[in-house]
């Protein structure tokens, strides 16, 4: 896509509104280049706790509220460590990791099926930035 630079192809991402201590979690995160093969792209709001990749964009967003369907008893995805709330009633699906000291959320289009490969790149980022809560904590 050659128009990738251009302003206009920004993808609009709601930034979450965290606390200090989580926004600094957050800003810590490296995130790669390329997910899914998928290159970065411009998310609008500018912000450091969004990111995005590819068309239709796989959407990052660190810091967000825990998750409103989340219970004890709901079905986790663990994947390389993290454990993934998966809400797929929509589509795209969207993905939030729990247990950690902030929640990250990655909404994956249909596209990048199946979405555990983008859950896999993503994931070293993740567990190697924001710490586990204590055990059993979601």
């Amino acid at each position: 896509m050659l128009l990738a630079a251009c302003g206009d192809t920004a993808v609009e991402v709601p930034p979450p509104k965290p606390d200090a201590a989580t926004a600094r979690l957050c800003q810590g995160l490296r995130l790669p280049e390329k997910v899914h093969g998928q290159s970065g792209r411009t998310t609008s709001p500018s912000s450091p706790l969004t990111a995005a990749w590819g068309s239709p964009a796989i959407a990052l967003r660190c810091g967000v509220p825990r998750p409103a369907a989340l219970r004890p008893q709901s079905q986790l995805v663990t994947i390389n460590g993290i454990d993934w709330f998966g809400q797929p009633t929509d589509r795209p699906v969207t993905f939030t990791a729990v247990a950690r000291q902030a929640y990250v959320e990655v909404t994956v289009p249909a596209k990048y099926a199946p979405p555990g490969d983008v859950l896999i790149e993503l994931g070293s980022a993740i567990a190697s930035t924001i710490p586990q809560k204590p055990e059993g904590q979601i």
